[in-house]
């Protein structure tokens, strides 16, 4: 009890003295899943918004793909990008693999369907409700789909914020396409990971306590935006 104390009291030493190690991997960690995270949002909500509002053959099963591809593991994205980064694969020529790059291309993998699927869940609870109206206007249905996405943005927020969750708490993809080497690719998870093997709790306690608190700021922001989204919905009503 004593060492975990003492561990613990050299994890916060880290933290407050401002280490230049701990902070370099925060920051990493924070670049890469911020970008992957706002890719993700411009490939999936779009797409989500679109498959929400369009009407086509096929249409169910891509929905059920989609919410499926929420599950995905990550060790086998990890497994799928590094074949398509490795040097014999289609994508070797560009030389990404180990790189924040790869991190961020797995993470996108990752978090792509859900902000496709929890897009969908939104807009087409919208597109319902404001169905009569745009075809009042004569707005097509893809045509609506930019009016809906900026109508809905509140909620789009909490998606942000649920692939953000999802990204910076990911360490199986990233340590197959990163390698976790040191100053180069070496985040969070993957830190925490490898420095627990070797012993040095301290360092590993320190990212946990910051993870956490990420994890925590993360959820009360949703609550917040839910809590406001429901308020405004009273006034409207």
């Amino acid at each position: 009890m004593q060492d975990f104390a003492s561990e613990f009291t050299r994890a916060l030493s880290l933290i407050l003295e401002g280490d230049s190690e701990l902070w370099a991997i925060v920051l990493l960690s924070l670049r890469v899943s911020i970008f992957a995270v706002l890719i993700s949002a411009l490939i999936g909500m779009p797409f989500g918004a679109a498959l929400a509002v369009a009407r086509f053959r096929g249409r169910r099963a891509l929905i059920i793909l989609v919410n499926a591809l929420m599950g995905l593991p990550p060790v086998v994205v990890g497994l799928l990008v590094y074949l398509m980064l490795s040097r014999s694969g289609p994508l070797g020529v560009l030389e990404l693999l180990y790189t924040p790059t790869a991190m961020i291309i797995a993470q996108v993998v990752l978090v792509t369907p859900i902000m496709a699927a929890l897009t969908r869940q939104v807009v087409e609870i919208l597109a319902e409700e404001y169905s009569e109206q745009l075809r009042s206007l004569g707005v097509s249905r893809l045509a609506s789909v930019p009016v809906l996405l900026w109508d809905a943005r509140l909620a789009l927020v909490t998606a942000l914020l649920a692939g953000f969750g999802r990204a910076i708490a990911e360490v199986g993809a990233v340590i197959i396409v990163g390698g976790n080497i040191n100053h180069v690719t070496r985040v969070m998870t993957t830190t925490i990971a490898l420095e627990t093997s070797k012993g040095n709790l301290a360092l590993a306690l320190a990212l946990g306590v910051i993870l956490i608190g990420l994890a925590i700021a993360v959820n009360a922001m949703v609550s917040a935006l839910a809590l406001r989204a429901e308020r405004e919905g009273l006034s409207h009503a």
